[in-house]
């Protein structure tokens, strides 16, 4: 599957929008080191020096990210996945700020991180498991200081301050980094790891993508201010960046960790960017926003202005982008067909885990499943 074919997939959007108007605030500057079109810029407190070769796999990572993410919404449409969670038009955000750490370093992430995952060498099926119910994660979260995804909203920025405080007492220079959403934002748990971070100088920075929706309410329901601004609040720096340049998405987050790393204390980054698909495989975006507002959006594309860059500066020729794409078509086949060769998952494994020594009410429970499960049968469906 093209990169082309894959951004030009949209679902049918309403011409209606339905939501305030955005304060004089959201106007304010990016950190941007490549613009919409492709050409590098300078920025007076950020920049980035990166090998062709480096350039080049951060190009790839991003190719190979949203093909697996296309394939992933696909096999949910036909039936094999649960849901699932798209990341498409934030590829930049996540797999530059992924890039910026060490291998020591220990990431949070939501339940839309699959860049993240892939840059920490998660295998992609292990994600798609989870979304099918066949397994509880997949995957062992020190293997690759990746914690398990996180469905509940927020929850994952007090575990990583928990963590990242821990990592500060046992006198290591680690960095911890935990990923939510704008929507993720308003919650009492984000804000209760703003305090604590501050409070205990914890080394830990807070990555916000900021896709300007959460779910069907904009930015402009949740905040008055852009994002970045309530870290002052709390007594830590705020940064908002570009977040479909990854050029500087690396640059903001390699600072951020190695402040933490410096004993500093916390950051709050807010990528803005933009949810370019659905906020999950249940949700029609046709119904909140407006087709002027994608096809702005479509235009900034993170792969697009990245390959576009590439290509003038000559660091990646025809041969290597090619290359990429038939490599990204190897891992959408080897996706699919891991997918369904998977068991189908036990129907009535969600109560066992209830209590350890068993209870009535889920007892009545598992047996008024089981009887409505048999039903089926009888019926021969």
């Amino acid at each position: 599957m093209t990169v082309e074919s894959t951004a030009a997939r949209k679902p049918r959007r309403s011409s209606k929008r339905v939501s305030a108007k955005k304060p004089p605030a959201e106007q304010t500057e990016l950190v941007q080191l490549l613009t919409p079109e492709g050409e590098r810029v300078e920025h007076s407190e950020y920049s980035i020096d990166l090998s062709h070769d480096e350039l080049r796999g951060l190009y790839r990572d991003m190719v190979m990210t949203r093909c697996f993410d296309a394939e992933a919404t696909t096999l949910q449409r036909q039936g094999e996945l649960g849901l699932w969670a798209s990341l498409l038009g934030q590829e930049a955000a996540q797999i530059g700020s992924a890039r910026a750490l060490r291998d020591d370093d220990y990431v949070f992430p939501t339940y839309r991180e699959h860049g993240v995952a892939w840059c920490r060498g998660v295998d992609p099926t292990n994600l798609l498991g989870m979304f099918r119910g066949v397994n509880n994660g997949g995957w062992d979260p020190n293997s690759n200081n990746f914690h398990l995804y996180t469905i509940v909203i927020g929850s994952q920025t007090l575990h990583a301050t928990g963590y990242a405080m821990g990592v500060a007492k046992d006198g290591a220079d680690s960095a911890v980094i935990a990923y939510f959403g704008d929507g993720a934002s308003s919650q009492g748990d984000v804000n209760e790891a703003f305090t604590f971070s501050a409070v205990y100088n914890a080394p830990v920075v807070f990555f916000c993508q900021n896709n300007q929706w959460a779910i069907s309410e904009p930015t402009e329901r949740q905040t008055r201010v852009p994002l970045y601004q309530r870290a002052q609040g709390f007594g830590f720096p705020g940064v908002r960046v570009d977040g479909n340049d990854v050029l500087a998405c690396l640059a903001v987050t390699k600072a951020a960790v190695e402040r933490a790393r410096r004993g500093e204390g916390p950051t709050l980054v807010e990528a803005f960017t933009y949810r370019m698909a659905a906020h999950t495989t249940n949700d029609d975006p046709s119904k909140y926003r407006n087709e002027d507002e994608y096809e702005s959006w479509k235009s900034k594309d993170p792969i697009e202005r990245f390959r576009t860059y590439l290509s003038n500066e000559g660091i990646a020729d025809q041969d290597y982008l090619d290359a990429v794409e038939a490599e990204a078509e190897q891992l959408g086949k080897r996706v699919r067909d891991a997918v369904r060769t998977m068991p189908d998952p036990d129907t009535m494994a969600i109560f066992e885990n209830v209590y350890a020594d068993g209870h009535a009410l889920v007892d009545e429970e598992r047996a008024q499943f089981a009887a409505y499960q048999a039903s089926f049968a009888e019926e021969g469906n």
